[in-house]
């Protein structure tokens, strides 16, 4: 019997498959990748009873363009890019009854900046490392590209379609302030640089995307560079030049520049959902 299958029409600006990522291979140079934002897609695998770390797609400022070989349920959450069912508008948060021939659509973003799309039982994709994350030069594909055909699980669990749309936190999504760690070498910057880190408000550059967020005003840095060290996604480095950069989910694994923030876990999800010329202030966690 022929594997269920959902055609890729279109791919949008940047679609991949994504899950929570790559755990333990970091020591091997191996990035985390997983999904920009765990909260939006562990929310629409949730919704349909899949494992929150069952395969989504991740789609960024545009949605692709799917039609689906299968009967099926899906649920789509994160940025409101506007979905469509065969031209008809559809909810986000809720799960939607799919039947075969259907043609999902994505049109004018609201809000947010990175979308996610589950299917019942999740998508069947290639598993390197024990993750399904797309990433060059660890997976076949590291896109999502026109006519690709993507297989998804079969599941026999049933979804009642009645089921109201669940609450979801809107400040996700609305709020500015970045919740952060000191960084290990925080401590090493002087008092002023110190509260100027903690109390300007930082435009987000064009300089954004699934590795690091570039932000657009500079810090006076005196710091030396330090030994090659480990990061992590969340990590905020301040570069010679005075540049801030945060490391998100496709990030390196070791670095040379002063470390002097680390997001919290939340942190990232919220400001994987912002973008170019938003304004974000970081809130010291005691």
């Amino acid at each position: 019997m022929r594997c269920p299958v959902i055609k890729v029409l279109g791919p949008g600006f940047y679609s991949t498959i994504q899950d929570f990522g790559r755990k333990g291979f970091q020591q091997y140079g191996v990035p985390y990748s997983g999904v920009m934002d765990a909260y939006s897609a562990g929310l629409a695998n949730h919704i349909l009873g899949n494992s929150e770390n069952a395969a989504v797609i991740e789609m960024a400022m545009t949605g692709a363009k799917l039609q689906f070989h299968v009967d099926t349920y899906i649920c789509i959450s994160g940025a409101d890019m506007s979905p469509k069912l065969d031209e008809n508008p559809i909810l986000l948060n809720k799960n939607i009854k799919i039947q075969s021939g259907d043609v999902l659509s994505f049109g004018k973003l609201n809000s947010g900046f990175r979308c996610y799309l589950a299917v019942l039982g999740g998508f069947n994709t290639e598993t390197i490392m024990g993750s399904q994350s797309m990433y060059k030069g660890i997976t076949t594909l590291f896109n999502l590209s026109k006519n690709d055909e993507l297989k998804i699980n079969e599941s026999n669990l049933f979804i009642d379609n009645k089921n109201a749309s669940i609450k979801v936190n809107k400040e996700h999504f609305s709020i500015n302030k970045i919740d952060v760690f000191k960084g290990p070498e925080f401590d090493l910057l002087q008092k002023n640089q110190q509260e100027l880190l903690l109390e300007t408000h930082f435009t987000i550059s064009k300089d954004n995307n699934r590795m690091a967020y570039q932000l657009s005003e500079s810090l006076e840095n005196s710091l030396e560079p330090i030994i090659t060290s480990a990061v992590l996604p969340g990590t905020v480095q301040l570069t010679p030049s005075g540049k801030l950069i945060i490391l998100m989910r496709d990030c390196q694994t070791t670095g040379g520049y002063p470390r002097v923030l680390q997001l919290k876990e939340s942190a990232i999800n919220v400001l994987s959902q912002k973008f170019t010329g938003n304004m974000i202030r970081f809130n010291e966690l005691i």
